[in-house]
């Protein structure tokens, strides 16, 4: 399971010109699916992003948390976080997970950062989306379940 993080003071997700989710303070967060994964790998990165200090104590150093900061979150589905881009020209993304797979995880990385108290507003799943965000930094962070 792969996540982009980006640190924002806004972010929002349009579907057919309709608002289906945003946030103020807090994390937008681009969720990629493997085809390994499974609900272990979507406990550790919760776990992971939830207490990964990225947000600005008052001495203006990354030392608070998502929990720390009562951020939120805006989830969007992203398989493109897959591509394989070693040979020719068009990426591939074989190492994603079918939509069988990748919805039902999706879906519980929500629920299990709901779980937290951060409240989560997200994309559709499968749909073609638009995303409009400021990042507040920048701040942008590659998380990867391989590596922890």
């Amino acid at each position: 399971m792969r996540a982009l993080l980006q640190r924002v003071s806004r972010a929002s997700v349009t579907v057919a010109g309709q608002n289906v989710g945003q946030i103020d303070n807090g994390l937008l967060i681009f969720l990629g699916v493997g085809q390994d994964d499974s609900d272990v790998q979507v406990k550790t990165l919760v776990d992971k992003i939830v207490h990964l200090r990225i947000f600005e104590d008052e001495q203006g150093k990354m030392n608070r948390s998502l929990l720390d900061s009562h951020g939120s979150a805006l989830v969007v589905s992203q398989f493109t976080l897959y591509a394989d881009t070693r040979r020719g020209r068009r990426p591939g993304f074989t190492s994603a997970a079918a939509p069988a797979l990748a919805e039902p995880l999706f879906e519980q990385f929500k629920s299990v950062l709901a779980g937290y108290g951060i409240p989560v507003a997200s994309g559709i799943f499968g749909a073609e989306m638009h995303v409009d965000l400021c990042n507040n930094g920048p701040v942008t962070i590659w998380l990867d379940s391989e590596h922890f």
